[in-house]
């Protein structure tokens, strides 16, 4: 399957809750199949629906040795310290911001045969299983973070060289 365009911050989509997938049939399978291949590129760790521009709950990842998809995730436990762990996005390109997360996380799900799926992990793994969650919610990491720290990276946003090459 192919790797999919990025959306970017800014696209409506990012801003979305997604729909729960209620079909699971050829077209499943081959989004689950590109959102894998998606997050396989070096440097990258996972990458959820609507970064592609599709609003269905699913993301695919490739982190630390796991690789694989979930439909209909939902958290079901986040446990440990929170902490401010260094992340970035590929909708967010080259920005990085501490953002707290749990040590740990688990998440429950399906499968493109609805199927039931449950990953769980510690540390990146868990920041990613968050990070990912977030997206199908609507919702972009830059807007989890606190205060003065959310407006910085909204300052590095809109003088990033990708956010201004978007503007007419």
């Amino acid at each position: 399957m192919p790797e999919r365009e990025i959306r970017l911050w800014g696209d409506p989509v990012l801003r979305s809750k997604c729909e729960p997938v209620t079909a699971f049939d050829d077209h499943v399978e081959a989004l689950a199949a590109d959102l894998v291949d998606t997050a396989r590129p070096e440097g990258r760790a996972a990458v959820a629906a609507p970064q592609i521009g599709v609003g269905l709950r699913a993301f695919g990842y490739d982190l630390d040795g796991r690789t694989g998809y979930v439909i209909n995730p939902e958290i079901v436990e986040l446990s440990g310290q929170l902490r401010d762990i260094e992340e970035g996005c590929l909708s967010v390109p080259g920005l990085f911001f501490p953002t707290p997360r749990y040590e740990f996380a688990r998440v429950r799900g399906v499968d493109a045969k609805n199927q039931p799926i449950e990953i769980e992990g510690t540390e990146v793994f868990a920041q990613m299983l968050q990070h990912e969650v977030g997206h199908l919610d609507g919702q972009v990491y830059i807007q989890t973070l606190p205060g003065e720290r959310r407006r910085e990276a909204m300052k590095a946003i809109r003088s990033a060289d990708w956010f201004l090459a978007r503007m007419p």
